[in-house]
């Protein structure tokens, strides 16, 4: 039973080929742009309104949006609702348990986890989202609510434009495979 357990962990197939040049240079492209827009308008935007437009986990997901334009998880619908609902429950786990940091931490990435699968709006990223609401620090903090807008529906929003107009370039790239 426990050699059966640890067998499991071996896997069960080999590493997927790599990708072609192309396919890494549209990718490339894609995240430059994507996070350069939202990086832009972070520093020339909303900095000088006091307010955020970039946050970490945008890095994850312009992994997925970007360079595995394919996968379920990089999907429009999974990318915003991701984000959004990972904000809203990662701002209520902070609200509700913020004087316990490691209760609100686990409780905002598990929670947002369950949301997402119920929703189907998995996006790896959102549990990033959500736990930079708890552990963000005083900025990320006094925006209360407002983070599930500005930077997390918001960012998400600019860096899905982006995707849809780098990814359709290519004649051998389309994005989205679905929206809904």
């Amino acid at each position: 039973m426990l050699f059966s357990y640890f067998a499991k962990m071996k896997g069960t197939t080999t590493s997927p080929p790599r990708v072609s040049n192309s396919e890494i240079l549209w990718s490339w492209i894609g995240a430059f742009v994507g996070i350069g827009f939202v990086s832009y308008a972070n520093v020339h935007i909303f900095e000088k309104i006091d307010l955020l437009m970039i946050v970490g986990s945008f890095g994850a997901s312009a992994v997925l949006i970007y360079g595995a334009i394919r996968s379920p998880l990089a999907q429009p619908r999974n990318l915003l609702g991701g984000h959004i609902l990972s904000a809203i429950v990662g701002v209520s786990a902070y609200q509700l348990l913020g004087t316990n940091l490691w209760l609100a931490s686990a409780a905002a990435v598990a929670t947002s986890i369950a949301v997402m699968h119920a929703t189907k709006t998995l996006h790896p990223p959102g549990g990033a989202t959500a736990l930079i609401a708890v552990i963000g620090g005083e900025k990320i903090h006094q925006l209360g609510y407002l983070y599930v807008i500005f930077p997390a529906g918001g960012g998400a929003c600019i860096m899905l434009v982006i995707a849809l107009l780098v990814n359709n370039l290519s004649k051998h790239r389309r994005y989205p495979e679905f929206w809904v």
